[in-house]
């Protein structure tokens, strides 16, 4: 599948950091990771540091799918908003999904300091009402989220233009946050893997699968075969050639980032800036004092109409930009456009799936799927262990969503 095109920033600015072998041999492991994205590469930590030996596997040199497009936001809000995803999923499994999400923040955070790894940032996060009819709605969110514990600041619209100098009618301004960069964070972990036993082999597509009664058994296109007692499917959006069940919506969404500019100050403490209207915008900087755009989402996955728009995309990006600060000076430097899949909930599915024995699916969809990453990574280092994981169910294929 063509995940993304263009020029992801992240991809430009650190090339290809680190070279993986492809298969070349037969070999046996306790669990086989397919995918070696950051979906991939925080479930084989997981499993790693608990010592299960592990074999990462990736048709593309690794990081080049949805992970070299992703702008790196982490926070806990979850794209289905908490007061709506309490009626989808009920009251019990809607907090909890919520604070898995500011837990993994967390994680991520001790993760990146277990690994010396500098490109993660603690951020504060600005959830804006669009318009003056989202008010009633983000009180009912900021309420909801008090109810959890969570940390944040109700923001009327005399504090938006203080602090932001812009106009909009109220905001959540969330205290947990942050921002990272997931493909070396992906190439930092697989690193990190590599010197604690794992394997990690790119260029190795997966052509076959033959599920035996207490094993699995790989086929890569080169004709070698891989025998692990689980299979972890990390593929992301690409799942849908092992599940033809309509688990997601495809969508394209677009980014922009400028060049560099020292000279300006950014916004009020460099938040993390999205809002309430669909498909929502979302802003941050960089840590070499960039200006990060994105959204603009398209409902859609076709691949040359998607690429077709960037340019078209980028420039409304910019002026969307330009509405908020005005005084901002943002010259594009980089554009691209991304794959990403969105579920009916807002949730991802993490776990089994019958058909497919020995199996576990790890699948961070949605804007916070770096977040859903680290919560499948978890979820599935359990259950591979036999340990009864109590949050499986939230994310698993049998939940039931209510309309």
């Amino acid at each position: 599948m063509d995940l993304q095109s263009g020029y992801p920033y992240s991809l430009i600015r650190h090339g290809l950091p680190c070279n993986y072998p492809w298969l070349e041999q037969d070999i046996r492991t306790d669990v086989a990771v397919i995918g070696g994205g950051i979906s991939g590469a925080l479930t084989a930590y997981a499993l790693t540091q608990a010592g299960i030996s592990t074999v990462v596997l990736d048709a593309r040199t690794i990081g080049l799918g949805s992970t070299a497009a992703s702008t790196s936001l982490l926070q806990y809000e979850i794209d289905t908003p908490l007061t709506e995803l309490r009626e989808k999923s009920g009251i019990a499994a809607a907090n909890r999904a919520y604070e898995l999400c500011a837990d993994a923040i967390s994680s991520l955070e001790s993760i990146c300091k277990k690994l010396h790894f500098p490109l993660f940032e603690k951020k504060k996060s600005l959830y804006l009402a669009s318009y003056q009819k989202d008010v009633k709605m983000l009180e009912a969110e900021f309420k909801a989220r008090q109810e959890l514990g969570l940390k944040m600041e109700w923001w009327e619209s005399a504090g938006i233009k203080e602090k932001m100098g812009f106009d909009a009618p109220a905001a959540i301004y969330s205290h947990t946050a942050a921002q990272t960069d997931a493909y070396m964070l992906t190439h930092a972990l697989h690193q990190h893997n590599i010197q604690s036993g794992a394997q990690v082999f790119d260029r190795t597509a997966v052509v076959d699968m033959d599920f035996r009664p207490r094993s699995v058994v790989l086929k890569t296109s080169q004709g070698h075969q891989v025998s692990a007692r689980h299979l972890v499917i990390a593929t992301g959006y690409e799942v849908l050639q092992y599940i033809k069940a309509p688990l997601l919506k495809l969508n394209s969404t677009y980014a922009v980032v400028s060049e560099p500019n020292h000279a300006v100050e950014q916004w009020y403490q460099d938040c993390l800036i999205w809002e309430t209207k669909s498909p929502y915008l979302y802003l941050r900087t960089t840590s070499d004092h960039r200006v990060l755009i994105g959204g603009r989402d398209e409902p859609f996955y076709n691949p040359a109409k998607r690429d077709k728009l960037i340019h078209q995309k980028a420039a409304a990006l910019e002026k969307d930009l330009r509405k908020k600060f005005p005084a901002l000076r943002f010259k594009p430097e980089f554009k691209w456009t991304g794959t990403f899949g969105s579920t009916e909930d807002g949730l991802p599915f993490i776990g089994a799936f019958a058909p497919m024995p020995h199996t576990y699916f790890a699948l961070g969809f949605g804007g916070n799927g770096i977040t859903f990453s680290q919560i499948a990574a978890d979820i599935i280092a359990d259950l591979v262990q036999g340990k009864k994981n109590p949050d499986a169910t939230i994310f698993s294929f049998n939940r039931k969503i209510r309309n």
